[in-house]
């Protein structure tokens, strides 16, 4: 004999997304729980709707106020079916809710990961930056905890994508291609792109150039839209004596921003380090318009002066 509707999971679930329709949420949650106690019962192993019974009474309990609770159904649903969009939005709702900023932080450039056009996310991300300033002051990403990075098959922006197609958008993620120079990056994009040219310049602080490399790179895959990107990358490829590359980022890092010094003063040492000292003059000469007192570019200039003379 066929169990009755709200004797088997799925009614019980349907029952309870009726009852939170109605507004009923004590009512729903209480069905969500007497289907996870079915599902314990009957020893499913259907994960994902195991996933989607929490994340639904994590809503109910979000709704009701009880934030502690709704953490702890998302953080058993993401168990269950990590990168879940809706337990991951849910619970930085409820970590915002009790004030808990870096852990919101977290959840929503985790979901921004994931696709980076919803609005939720950006509109958190936005708050949580905000937030996190007045309570932490302007090192507060550093005290953020890890965000994960979520595997390609979670993302969205992936998911329509021929096959054939993926490994060459892999390939962006440690150079910039044609494609991303030409678009116009959204606003998850230039967010994502900023986090991962600060995780960069932590990189270069500890002496690490080679990994922050790659992170500038992936930054710039992202958006490119940033001159101090490409001369922070510039400064690694001339700790690394890649005297050529350095040349073309400073080059890329001028064209976007025809005053950054930085960009002027890394790119005389590359040419100089190649022997090209009419260009590292030049640029030395366009830098001290720019900063006539800058000793360093001062220093510079006198020793490639000797090497013309």
């Amino acid at each position: 004999m066929a169990p009755k509707l709200s004797d088997s999971v799925q009614g019980l679930r349907a029952a309870g997304n009726q009852s939170f329709r109605n507004g009923q949420f004590g009512e729903a949650a209480a069905l969500y729980s007497r289907a996870l106690q079915l599902m314990q019962a009957q020893g499913s192993s259907d994960l994902e709707e195991e996933s989607v019974l929490y994340s639904n009474r994590a809503a109910c309990y979000l709704k009701d106020g009880n934030c502690r609770d709704c953490i702890k159904d998302c953080t058993s649903a993401l168990a269950l079916v990590p990168f879940s969009m809706k337990p991951l939005l849910r619970r930085a709702s409820a970590y915002e809710a009790l004030e808990k900023y870096p852990l919101a932080y977290v959840d929503y450039k985790t979901v921004l990961q994931i696709d980076d056009s919803v609005k939720a996310a950006l509109e958190g991300i936005n708050r949580m930056t905000g937030a996190l300033m007045d309570s932490l002051g302007p090192e507060w990403r550093l005290k953020l905890p890890s965000i994960p990075l979520v595997p390609v098959s979670a993302q969205k922006r992936w998911d329509s994508l021929p096959s054939e197609n993926r490994k060459e958008k892999a390939k962006s993620k440690s150079k910039e291609t044609t494609t991303a120079k030409n678009k116009v990056p959204s606003a998850g994009d230039v967010e994502r792109a900023r986090v991962l040219k600060e995780e960069g310049n932590e990189l270069v602080k500890k002496g690490n150039h080679k990994k922050a490399i790659e992170k500038y790179s992936e930054s710039l895959s992202f958006s490119n839209l940033e001159s101090a990107t490409y001369s922070n990358r510039a400064l690694c490829y001339l700790v690394l004596k890649q005297y050529k590359e350095a040349v073309k980022d400073c080059t890329e890092a001028l064209k976007l921003d025809g005053k950054n010094v930085k960009a002027f003063y890394r790119r005389a040492q590359a040419y100089k380090a190649l022997k090209d000292y009419k260009s590292s003059f030049a640029d030395i000469s366009s830098l001290l318009q720019i900063e006539p007192r800058n000793g360093p570019a001062q220093k510079l200039k006198q020793e490639v002066n000797q090497k013309l003379n």
